[in-house]
């Protein structure tokens, strides 16, 4: 009830202070590229129900048909306007509406498409999928450049091989130790991350 609590007053009040920015980027979506301002790619959530999860559109206008799902770095269907949204990760902001929704929540495992799971073994997706996804966690931290590890032939299988196993011990390590302290930590982490290495332009680690 208390990370409900938190996860109710920080979307509420990041909607309501950001409302002009969404507006603005708002336009400049529209502006870029013909097609819908907003993304809503299908994801998994807790107990593995599908949602969709709300995110500035960066791509072209049905970038899926026209490649993979994993986006690497360099990727020609990523918009002018969604690169930049892409590296400040403001293309994430949207996601607020779903944690409002009750589909996720600030932190938690990153929500992965239905796709991702098959590569999961029964334990770690059963494990995974027992808390709401978040949007972000220690995986966000690590894996802050994400793009740049998949920049292969076969990006699925890049992520698959590089970054998932990873990833799925940072998921279960929080889940083993969430807390309302644990939260803080992380969401500062982010926006420490966002900070020091895009608009700073330093290297960082992560967690």
């Amino acid at each position: 009830m208390r990370k409900r609590l938190f996860d109710i007053v920080f979307s509420v009040t990041g909607l309501v202070v950001l409302l002009p920015v969404f507006l603005v980027i708002c336009v400049l979506i529209k502006l870029g590229s013909l097609g819908p301002v907003f993304y809503r790619g299908l994801r998994l959530g807790r107990f593995g129900r599908s949602f969709r999860m709300y995110k500035f559109r960066t791509m072209v206008a049905d970038a899926e048909t026209l490649g993979q799902l994993a986006t690497p770095e360099g990727d020609p269907r990523v918009t002018r306007i969604g690169g930049i949204l892409r590296r400040y990760k403001l293309d994430e902001l949207p996601q607020l509406i779903n944690v409002l929704k009750a589909e996720m929540s600030l932190v938690g495992p990153r929500p992965e498409a239905p796709l991702y799971f098959d590569y999961y073994t029964e334990e770690e997706r059963e494990t995974i999928l027992s808390v709401k996804p978040g949007m972000t966690d220690y995986g966000s931290l690590r894996f802050h450049d994400e793009g740049k590890l998949i920049v292969a032939d076969d990006p699925v299988r890049a992520y698959v091989e590089r970054i998932k196993p990873e990833k799925v011990r940072l998921q279960r390590e929080y889940i083993r130790k969430q807390s309302l302290r644990e939260d803080f930590r992380i969401i500062f982490g982010t926006l420490k991350t966002i900070l020091t290495t895009r608009l700073l332009g330093r290297e960082q680690n992560g967690v």
